[in-house]
């Protein structure tokens, strides 16, 4: 266990101890602050003050809409994990400090870095995103597999706002957005560590579909398909694995985070008849896939719900659609047999893409979903609706699975590459839609490497198998 993590759990314990410091005891207990009063973030105040955290901006006052800055921080964070002292002075910009003390207890601790060598700009305001990278380190906070935000894309701290909305203590500005480099308020802060420390905003759990669910079955102890070779030299047994989405955000297809803030909207569509009505949580400038495709799916992660749209489009009249497709993720049941989706095969997308964070996080516990130039006038399970192109049994059926084969070696292989081929082997790969032979898709991410994602382009069609899926079904 980290010192940090032993701070915490040595203060947790002590607040078990001491019942004054909890949530729902601080509205007994009369603050010195005489301007915190109606304020939204007031029981939050209250409880750092409680806790011995925070002493306010002057003797009643706690200047809940001043910003935080990088000093301040540090004094909340050495006080709240009571972190142990220091004889190194890391800095020599924090000299005239009254909080330099802490500012040498937090770097200390590995929590920060500085704004530059030598330097922590102790009396620069704390940003957002600066904020998530303190908490993050300060609370070893687990990784997230979700991007949340469609406006921290270009941020170096990205990884840390994911951190910090999937352990509950922000769920951003508003309208799917983080505001990453506004700046934190003292206010802000107190609801940020009173939520970090005693838990008190952890969202729903709201998984890509249930663990039974075929998406997520592992594959790799099932027999190969007696047509293997054959399906596989269909598709192109010399062309080469293509991961279709990279550090580019206008290539792969991108998910926007919803929940029930997000306004509906009704959408109309040109295969109304196999498609759900809606309404759709649309946000106000929703991230959608390049080309002509344009896919836009919403992640609502509140009702755990997933809604698809197929070549999506704002008009004059309002939104339209291909097709659309919404998802009860709690539920293994399938879209009627001969509907489509936002997909061909009539499939949900978003549980078949590469996302970035799960990649980082070291596993990919679930199928990819990829394309395939020709395919079959006929569907398997789980699919439930095709767009072939012949009814010849050389030609893949939408629906089918491939897997790496367990021979492949992965050696000088990055770790993040191994990551998705072990992924392949494990979970495979599902035929969802017609396209280019052998291309995989994922969530366009600034931080993937495209360097490493190039290593995937050196296998082929040759290195997978079709597997014998005739018994598999969602429990």
């Amino acid at each position: 266990m980290s010192l940090v993590r032993r701070s915490v759990a040595t203060l947790l314990a002590g607040m078990l101890l001491a019942p004054v410091l909890t949530t729902a005891s601080v509205t007994a207990v009369a603050s010195p602050f005489r301007d915190i009063g109606g304020h939204p973030f007031e029981n939050d105040i209250v409880w750092l003050w409680q806790s011995g955290i925070t002493g306010g901006c002057g003797a009643t006052a706690f200047c809940p809409n001043a910003p935080v800055t990088r000093e301040q921080m540090a004094s909340f964070l050495t006080r709240a994990l009571d972190l142990p002292t220091t004889a190194t002075d890391f800095f020599t910009d924090d000299e005239q400090s009254a909080h330099e003390g802490a500012i040498n207890r937090l770097a200390a601790s590995g929590i920060t870095g500085g704004c530059a060598p030598g330097r922590f700009c102790p009396r620069s305001s704390v940003t957002r995103e600066q904020m998530a990278s303190f908490l993050a380190r300060a609370f070893d906070l687990a990784a997230g597999t979700i991007d949340y935000f469609n406006d921290d894309d270009t941020s170096a701290h990205q990884t840390d706002i994911h951190r910090l909305a999937a352990s509950g203590i922000t769920g951003g500005c508003g309208g799917s957005r983080f505001c990453p480099r506004g700046n934190v308020t003292r206010g802000q802060m107190a609801a940020f560590l009173h939520r970090a420390i005693a838990g008190t905003s952890k969202p729903p759990a709201c998984r890509l579909f249930p663990a039974t669910n075929v998406w997520n079955k592992r594959i790799d102890a099932l027999p190969v398909a007696g047509n293997s070779s054959t399906l596989v030299a269909t598709i192109g047994a010399s062309a080469h694995l293509h991961p279709d989405f990279g550090s580019y955000l206008g290539y792969g297809i991108p998910i926007n985070v919803v929940g029930s803030g997000t306004p509906r909207s009704h959408v109309s569509f040109d295969y109304d008849d196999e498609s759900d009505a809606g309404p759709y949580p649309i946000p106000s400038s929703p991230r959608i896939e390049g080309g002509s495709d344009r896919h836009l799916l919403m992640w609502d992660l509140d009702a755990c719900r997933l809604y698809e749209l197929f070549a999506a489009q704002r008009t004059a009249s309002g939104w339209q659609a291909g097709s659309g497709a919404i998802w009860n993720l709690a539920s293994n049941a399938l879209r009627p047999d001969g509907w489509t989706s936002a997909d061909a095969a009539g499939l949900p997308i978003l549980p078949g893409l590469v996302r970035f964070d799960e990649v980082a996080s070291g596993a990919v516990n679930h199928a990819i979903r990829f394309t395939a130039p020709e395919t079959r006038s006929a569907h398997i399970y789980p699919a439930r609706h095709h767009a072939g192109s012949g009814a010849s049994s050389s030609l893949p059926p939408m629906g089918m699975r491939v897997r790496l084969k367990a021979s492949f070696d992965m050696s000088g292989l990055s770790p993040r590459v191994r990551v998705i081929l072990v992924a392949m082997q494990r979970y495979g790969m599902i035929l969802a839609d017609n396209g280019s032979p052998w291309y995989f898709t994922g969530s366009s991410d600034i931080r993937w490497s495209d360097e490493e994602l190039d290593q995937l382009k050196s296998l082929r069609g040759a290195d997978f198998e079709v597997v014998d899926t005739s018994g598999l079904v969602s429990g």
